[in-house]
C-alpha cells in the first residue's frame, strides 16, 4: 500500500468523472440535470445531432403534432408547468417546456448541437469509450473519450421511408411526418396519406379543411380512442394564472390525471374486466363516430385494445366520412410519377404524398457500438434485442441506454420511466466514482433470466395478440421487445435499488482502497460527530416490510 491511499476519508471520489451522453431529448436533459445535481468533480458533454434540443419534439413538426397523453402528465415529476395552452399540448409547446427546463437549470453549457455521434468503441486496457463525432456544420470528425457512455438517442426518431417500389419516381412533393417541410403549403392541393398510426391520425383532420381532396391509404384496422386521461380543454389566461398562484390546485389535478393513467394498466391483460370494458366502450364510440357501416367493418380491429399503442384521435374518425376524403383500404404497391397504385391495380393521383409510416424500432444503435471482444451491439441485438431492465447490454461495460429494449415506453407516463432509468444510472455511476471501480458489466445470465421472465409474462397480456405493432418491431409474430413486463410504477420499484449481484465489477487495485484514511465524511468534511444521536428511530423502513407487517396484523 502507498501512503496516498490514506489521505482521504471513505467514499471520496477516486477520479474526475468524464461522461458523454448521446442526445439532448427528454432523457439527455434529465441525465445532465442529475449529473450536475449529484456530482461535483465531472466533465459532461451531450452530443446532439439536431440544431435544437428536445429530440422528437424538435424534429416532429407535422400539422397537428401533439402529445397523446395529457400535457400535465408529460412533464418531469418535480417540474410542473402552468403555461400549457390546452390539456393536450402541441409539439412546439412541448419543445418550449424542455427549453424552459434546460434554461432554468443551465444545462445548455453541456450540449453541443449539430454534433452527430458516428461510432463508439470500448477500450479494455484503459476502460474507456472512444467516441467519434461528426460536426455537421464544418464536416470535421472529432474523437472524444469518456468513462461512462449513455445512449439517450431515443426510439421514435429514426424515421424512414417504406420500401415501396417507385417512391423516388414521384414528381409531386414527397413528405414524411417525421421530416416535415414547414414551407410546403397544402392549400388547395390533392394529398395522399399513407398510414393510420398516431401521426396520420393527427395529420388528417388538421389538414382536411385546407386541401381540395385527401386520399388516405389504410393497410390495417386500428383502435382510435377518445383523449386518454382527460377531455380536451383549452386553458384560458385565468386558468394558467390560477395554476401559477395556486400550485396545490395544479398538483391535485396532476395527481388525478396520474391516477387515471396508471390505473389503465389492467387493460393490458387478456380477458380482464378492464379489457372487456375498454373494447365495448371503444367499439361503441368508433361505431358512432364513423357512421358508415363499411368503415366500421374495416377499421375496427378484432384484436384487443392496446395490442398496438392506443391512439387518441380528435375528429379523425368523423373526418373519414367527409366528402373530400377517399378511404382506400389497401397497401400501396407502387408509387408512380403521378401518385400511388394499390394491389387492385387502380391508381390515385395527387400533388403531395405524405408518408406517416413510422420509425425503425429495432433498438439497434444507428451507429457502430463496439464492446468487449469486438462485439457489435447492432449484431447482438439483431432480430431479438435482449437488454437488462431496458438500460444495459452484457459485453458493453460502462454503457447505459435510455428507453432501451423492454422499458415501459407504452405502459404509462414515459417521463417517469426516464426518471427511473437515469436515477438508477446515477446510483451506479456514484458507486463507480467512489469505489475505485474500473468497469461494470451486466452478467449475461442476468440478461438471459430477465428476458425469459419477460417472455413468460408477455404471454399473459394482450400485447402478444396478432396485430402488427412497433412493440414487436413492426411484426405480428415477433417477441414483445418494446414494453416492460409490468406497470410503470412496477418499473419504478424494480429499479429503485440496483441489484449489484447482477453486475460484474473490476477494480483499480484493491477493491477496499475506497475505505481511505479510516475517517468518515462526517468527521473529515462535515465535522458532525453527534447527529446520529436522537430520541426516535429515523431509519427508512422498507415498504415491503411495512406491507408484510400490515398483512400480519390484519390476519391476527
Amino acid at each position: 500500500m502507498t501512503a496516498s491511499k490514506f489521505v482521504n476519508p471513505i467514499n471520496t471520489p477516486q477520479r474526475r468523472l468524464k461522461t458523454i451522453c448521446i442526445g439532448a431529448g427528454a432523457s439527455g436533459l434529465y441525465y445532465a440535470y442529475k449529473i450536475q445535481r449529484h456530482f461535483d468533480d465531472f466533465d459532461l458533454t451531450v452530443y446532439e445531432k439536431n440544431a435544437g434540443i428536445a429530440g422528437t419534439w424538435w424534429e416532429n413538426r407535422y400539422p397537428g403534432c401533439a402529445c397523446d397523453v395529457p400535457a400535465h402528465s408529460y412533464i418531469y415529476s418535480f417540474e410542473p408547468y402552468a403555461e400549457w395552452s390546452s390539456s393536450y399540448a402541441s409539439s412546439k409547446e412541448i419543445y418550449g417546456y424542455f427549453k424552459h427546463f434546460a434554461d432554468k437549470y443551465d444545462l445548455n453549457k453541456y450540449i453541443k448541437l449539430q454534433h452527430q455521434v458516428s461510432a463508439a468503441t470500448w477500450d479494455e486496457e484503459s476502460a474507456t469509450w472512444s467516441v467519434q463525432i461528426k460536426d455537421l456544420v464544418s464536416g470535421e470528425i472529432i474523437t472524444d473519450w469518456c468513462h461512462i457512455l449513455v445512449n439517450a438517442s431515443g426510439i421514435l426518431n429514426a424515421w424512414r421511408y417504406p420500401p415501396i417500389p417507385g417512391l423516388n419516381s414521384f414528381k409531386g412533393k414527397l413528405l414524411h411526418t417525421a421530416n416535415w417541410d414547414e414551407s410546403e403549403d397544402l392549400t388547395g392541393k390533392t394529398v395522399g396519406l399513407v398510414g393510420n398510426g398516431s401521426s396520420a391520425i393527427q395529420v388528417l383532420p388538421t389538414i382536411l379543411p385546407i386541401v381540395s381532396k385527401l386520399t388516405t391509404f389504410i393497410m390495417e384496422p386500428t383502435w382510435v380512442s377518445p383523449p386518454v386521461g382527460m377531455e380536451y380543454k383549452v386553458y384560458s389566461d385565468e386558468d394558467k394564472k390560477r395554476f401559477r398562484e395556486h400550485p396545490e390546485e395544479l398538483l391535485e389535478m396532476r395527481r388525478e390525471t396520474e391516477n387515471y393513467l396508471n390505473g389503465q394498466f389492467e387493460t393490458f391483460f387478456r380477458d380482464s374486466e378492464h379489457q372487456l370494458r375498454a373494447r365495448e366502450f371503444m367499439r361503441a364510440e368508433m361505431t358512432r363516430k364513423l357512421g358508415d357501416p363499411a368503415l366500421v367493418e374495416k377499421l375496427i380491429p378484432s384484436w384487443s385494445v392496446g395490442c398496438r399503442r392506443i391512439t387518441p384521435g380528435r375528429n379523425y374518425l368523423e373526418s373519414l366520412s367527409d366528402p373530400k376524403v377517399e378511404v382506400v383500404f389497401s397497401m400501396v404497391s407502387e408509387v408512380t410519377e403521378k401518385g400511388c397504385k394499390v394491389l387492385s391495380g387502380s391508381e390515385h393521383e395527387m400533388d403531395v404524398l405524405i408518408m406517416a409510416t413510422g420509425f425503425d424500432t429495432s433498438f439497434k444503435p444507428r451507429f457502430p457500438v463496439i464492446g468487449r471482444d469486438g462485439k457489435s451491439l447492432a449484431e447482438v441485438w439483431e432480430g431479438n434485442p435482449q437488454a437488462y431492465l431496458g438500460i444495459a447490454a452484457s459485453g458493453f461495460p460502462n454503457y447505459f441506454v435510455s428507453l432501451g429494449p423492454n422499458c415501459p415506453i407504452g405502459n404509462g407516463p414515459v417521463l417517469l420511466s426516464i426518471e427511473v432509468e437515469v436515477n438508477y444510472m446515477i446510483d451506479m455511476i456514484s458507486r463507480y466514482q467512489k469505489e475505485n471501480i474500473k468497469a461494470f458489466d451486466v452478467c449475461a445470465d442476468a440478461v438471459k433470466d430477465f428476458n425469459e421472465h419477460k417472455d413468460e409474462f408477455m404471454d399473459t397480456t394482450i400485447w402478444v395478440d396478432e396485430c402488427k405493432s412497433w412493440y414487436k418491431a413492426g411484426s405480428s409474430q415477433n417477441k414483445v421487445t418494446a414494453l416492460w413486463p409490468g406497470s410503470t410504477l412496477h418499473y419504478r420499484e424494480a429499479l429503485a435499488v440496483p441489484r449489484y449481484e447482477d453486475w460484474k465489477f473490476t477494480y483499480y487495485g484493491n477493491r477496499f482502497d475506497y475505505l481511505g484514511n479510516g475517517r468518515s465524511v462526517a468527521e473529515a468534511v462535515v465535522h458532525d460527530l453527534n447527529s446520529h444521536v436522537g430520541n426516535e428511530d429515523t431509519s427508512k423502513i422498507d415498504p415491503a416490510l411495512k406491507r408484510a407487517e400490515a398483512k400480519k396484523e390484519s390476519v391476527q
